[in-house]
């Protein structure tokens, strides 16, 4: 991936790990952008979510890395934005078909299931692979929802 800046997202639950994988980008020379949260106290996922969201939207960042928990909570508001295709990762073959098959844009993990390592293998292969297009595509213009007819 050419463009290096990356934003990452966490509640509580998933702060340790967003630590990790900040530094681990660090280190392979990215720029992160981290919307929260900045400790281990109780806070709602939303929060953070939706900033990552509307960035990417905006086209100010390329790709996210989310986490919490289970990773079902902040994955369902990451897709509550029409330019968001976020998927559960926890494993890496499974971030390689998110963005093969459905040119995934944000990474979630769970965090309470996986640990560093795979989460490290997960980034790699979410960050190397790209979108296959091909039939592909057809099926991701058909994911936003259009506005009803009045």
């Amino acid at each position: 991936m050419e463009n290096k800046k990356i934003g990452i997202a966490s509640d509580h639950a998933g702060f340790q790990l967003k630590e990790f994988v900040i530094g681990y980008l660090d280190s392979k020379g990215y720029d992160v952008y981290d919307f929260g949260c900045k400790s281990e106290e109780s806070c709602d996922y939303p929060d953070y979510a939706h900033p990552l969201a509307e960035a990417i939207e905006k086209g100010e960042l390329p790709r996210g890395i989310a986490m919490c928990g289970s990773a079902n909570g902040i994955t369902m508001t990451l897709n509550k934005h029409q330019g968001i295709r976020a998927a559960i990762c926890w494993e890496p073959e499974i971030a390689s078909l998110a963005r093969r098959h459905n040119n995934a844009n944000v990474c979630t993990m769970p965090a309470r299931f996986i640990d560093t390592e795979t989460a490290r293998k997960i980034v790699d292969t979410f960050l190397d692979t790209e979108f296959e297009g091909g039939r592909h595509q057809a099926r991701i213009d058909k994911i936003p929802v259009k506005e009803l007819c009045k």
